[in-house]
């Protein structure tokens, strides 16, 4: 109860409420393109596609379904991601791009944030063309170039607006744009794969057992890895007493976080 106390009362700060109502309207906005398709694709086929998995199931859990769909976000936020870590690693390469970030200040950031916004477009256009070339060779949708290039376009588009909804998000929302869009991908994609999980445990594809085995994996796996994130190493520190006038102080005890 706590909790929901804390909650009603930061939502009545008129900054926070307007944040929160912003985040629900980019949320709206993401789960409304999910269903919104693209031209000229076969449906059964890309269902069939998914019916067992694999890796394209696991990209569609983190497009959030739309892959399945394949909507207007089928890439999803992937793009910017990879273009995210393709940047991080140029600034430590490249002496050029190691100085804009660490002598540049808010313009170098700002510079090397438009940056990634090209990268990204451009690496949604690379994976768009590979995935569209895959699923025209798999007959999804008609085997017409023009078909191929609109749907290509559409895909990179989609793209390109999620990466402006997540940097809204992080600008006029609450927390971090891009991990909340991810994050409402995920769990819009849950309720399915809960559905066909247990599909698969009443045909007897799987045993209840190894259900219970992976998912035992994967929360000890996250356990493991936040252990790791939040743990720290404490350097202690011994204050010097000092005398100022008739008094001794200083001495404390303390530490500096690693």
């Amino acid at each position: 109860m706590k909790v929901l106390d804390t909650l009603a009362q930061a939502i009545r700060l008129p900054d926070l409420r307007q944040r929160f109502y912003f985040m629900l309207g980019a949320f709206a906005v993401f789960i409304l393109g999910r269903h919104i398709p693209l031209p000229g694709v076969d449906r059964e086929m890309m269902a069939r596609l998914f019916e067992h998995g694999g890796v394209v199931g696991l990209i569609d859990i983190f497009s959030g379904g739309a892959l399945r769909r394949f909507s207007i976000f089928a890439l999803g936020i992937m793009p910017y991601i990879n273009a995210s870590i393709i940047m991080q690693l140029l600034t430590v390469a490249l002496p050029q791009l190691e100085e804009l970030a660490k002598e540049g200040g808010e313009a170098g950031r700002r510079q090397i944030a438009r940056y990634t916004r090209y990268l990204t477009v451009a690496l949604a256009f690379v994976q768009g063309l590979g995935l569209t070339t895959w699923l025209r060779g798999l007959g999804i949708f008609e085997a017409s170039v023009l078909t191929q290039m609109v749907i290509l376009i559409e895909l990179t588009a989609g793209t390109s607006f999620l990466m402006w909804l997540g940097e809204e998000l992080t600008e006029k929302g609450i927390g971090n744009g891009v991990s909340l869009i991810i994050f409402l991908g995920i769990m819009a994609a849950l309720p399915q794969e809960i559905w066909q999980t247990a599909q698969l445990i009443l045909t007897g594809a799987v045993t209840p057992f190894q259900v219970f085995l992976l998912a035992a994996i994967f929360v000890f796996s996250m356990a493991g890895i936040i252990f790791i994130q939040q743990g720290e190493r404490r350097i202690p520190v011994q204050y010097a007493k000092r005398i100022i006038g008739n008094r001794m102080v200083g001495g404390a005890s303390s530490y500096l976080p690693l």
